[in-house]
């Protein structure tokens, strides 16, 4: 009988947190459960328990992983846009797919509704860390830190409901499927040419 290697607590963590997003990506949010993820790692449900507590905590868990990894992408998506080697789409695709493609917004809404909200704080947390980090960097550019943060709220709220409703509702008013991100284009191309006017 062959022995199972040995992981580090982080090491275990870890496969323990992309097991449960392949499962939200698959399954969506009600097939993040420690039975089912710790039978994808070959781990037990007591060691799952033994770092995450509960399954609450390991969607907490999860949450604070996808918005820092998202998060990433989105800072280097808008430093590569800001330096002319990206594009306003690039970011507001990234923005959109974070919450679509990789369940984000699957997973807020589940969490909403079993009444877990404090599982969000790590999403709002690590997107307002974004926001700041942009803001102060357009601040030295353009010194509206206002307008970034606001835009970036729309950008989010904007990536959260085409997630959940986008592609039917815009179906229902005869608009094209990239509708919502065709308009966040649109408004961050506004917000860039605005902020590179001269005050």
């Amino acid at each position: 009988m062959a022995s199972r290697k040995r992981l580090t607590p982080q090491e275990s963590r870890s496969s323990a947190l992309e097991a449960a997003r392949a499962l939200l990506i698959e399954s969506g949010p009600q097939a993040v459960t420690l039975k089912a993820v710790a039978g994808r790692i070959g781990r037990t449900h007591a060691n799952l328990l033994h770092h995450f507590g509960s399954a609450a905590g390991l969607q907490k868990e999860l949450a604070r992983h996808l918005a820092e990894t998202v998060c990433e992408t989105i800072r280097e998506a808008v430093r590569a846009s800001r330096a002319g080697l990206g594009s306003p789409r690039e970011v507001v695709d990234l923005a959109f797919d974070a919450f679509d493609k990789e369940g984000a917004g699957a997973l807020a809404s589940w969490m909403i509704l079993t009444g877990n909200e404090d599982a969000l704080t790590p999403i709002v947390e690590t997107i307002h860390q974004l926001v700041d980090d942009i803001a102060q960097e357009e601040a030295a550019h353009a010194g509206d830190v206002m307008r970034v943060h606001e835009d970036t709220l729309a950008l989010v709220l904007m990536a959260m409901g085409d997630a959940l409703i986008g592609a039917a509702l815009a179906r229902s008013l005869g608009l094209p499927e990239t509708a919502a991100r065709d308009r966040a284009q649109r408004m961050l191309e506004n917000s860039i040419a605005a902020l590179s006017q001269p005050a």
